[in-house]
């Protein structure tokens, strides 16, 4: 059975995507509420998997990765050894943050962040060494108006 989520869980979640490196102390202040009850809700949202890995936002443009680009790829394989062996290709490139498998004209999109056209452009040769594809498109990003992971809760 899932986990039925109420106004207080939904709280203690909006704040946690606000900064969830804040206290427990902080959080359950901001939510109206005690620490232990706090604490409870959010290991129980944890244990049903609506809680999941803990992490920190880094800033890519003062580290050096001042390229985005979306990447558009059509491939005219779909059988499954061509899939595993693609997507064990993404999962190993560090420079892919997202890839979606897409319905219509593209089948995959990929989110990568480098330090520049170079090595989008080495990212792109190793990709295309390890597998088959139809046709890639790489678009640029000029400029990132909004970035969030945080759900409209």
């Amino acid at each position: 059975m899932a986990l039925r989520i109420d106004e207080m869980d939904r709280k203690i979640l909006s704040e946690l995507q606000r900064d969830a490196g804040q206290s427990l102390d902080d959080i359950a202040k901001n939510v109206g509420s005690s620490k232990t009850p706090v604490w409870n809700r959010i290991r129980k949202m944890r244990e049903a998997g609506i809680i999941g890995q803990q992490t920190v936002l880094l800033d890519a443009e003062a580290l050096g990765f001042e390229a985005c680009f979306f990447v558009l790829i059509r491939t005219s394989a779909h059988e499954s050894d061509w899939q595993q062996k693609f997507l064990g290709a993404l999962k190993a490139r560090p420079e892919v943050q997202e890839a979606h498998r897409l319905a219509g004209d593209i089948d995959y999109i990929l989110k990568v962040r480098v330090k520049n056209a170079r090595a989008y452009d080495e990212f792109y040769q190793a990709l295309i060494s390890e597998v088959r594809i139809h046709n890639v498109t790489a678009l640029l990003s000029m400029e990132e108006i909004k970035s969030t992971v945080a759900l409209p809760l």
